[in-house]
């Protein structure tokens, strides 16, 4: 991410807002010629002007620094599109229904890619009542653990936040087709479909 805003950022994002250098400038009641040194890199918006700016150019002030947009291509909110993402310095855990930019201790997350569980993170699923008993067949140290299970289908999300020297196990009611994640501090996120 960039630590400050480039002009090349402000340039693309006002032109596909299709707005001028004199458009901008009117609604941040600055000189266009302002705005042309920005965009030519010849000095930086004040402070003051961040949260203005972003908002003329129709972005999160995120986007505007780090000069990424995030477009929503969801048409609709289905759940099995989520995405997670784990924070490496509190360990937050976010959900979003789809790409987003989240950012968390001052870092922009990239969203975890989940892969096939492996032998050194098998799963069992039991029946037991009308619930499915869950157990990840891995250590639960303080260096190395399984942090969360959740199933997902496409109407509901069930999430166990687990914590070192527990158990990796939990109940779930596994009702329809969907998918079970697991995330393991050290190795990243697995999927299996259900």
């Amino acid at each position: 991410m960039n630590t400050y805003i480039t002009g090349a950022t402000i340039k693309t994002l006002r032109e596909n807002k299709g707005l001028t250098q004199n458009e901008l400038a009117a609604m941040l009641g600055v000189s266009d010629k302002a705005v042309s040194k920005w965009e030519t890199a010849k000095g930086l918006p004040d402070i003051t002007l961040i949260e203005p700016l972003a908002k003329a150019l129709g972005v999160s002030v995120m986007e505007l620094m780090s000069g990424d947009t995030v477009t929503n291509k969801n048409i609709s909110a289905n759940i099995l599109r989520s995405r997670f993402y784990v924070c490496p310095v509190c360990g937050n855990i976010i959900r979003a229904m789809g790409d987003a930019l989240i950012s968390c201790c001052g870092i922009t997350l990239p969203p975890l890619d989940a892969e096939e569980p492996d032998k050194d993170h098998s799963i069992t699923i039991e029946k037991v009542e009308d619930e499915h008993f869950i157990t990840v067949h891995h250590p639960m140290t303080k260096t190395h653990f399984i942090s969360f299970i959740a199933y997902l289908t496409p109407d509901r999300v069930q999430f166990v936040k687990l914590y070192p020297e527990g158990n990796a196990e939990t109940r779930l009611n596994l009702r329809g087709k969907g998918y079970l994640y697991i995330h393991c501090n050290k190795h990243g996120l697995m999927k299996l479909k259900i």
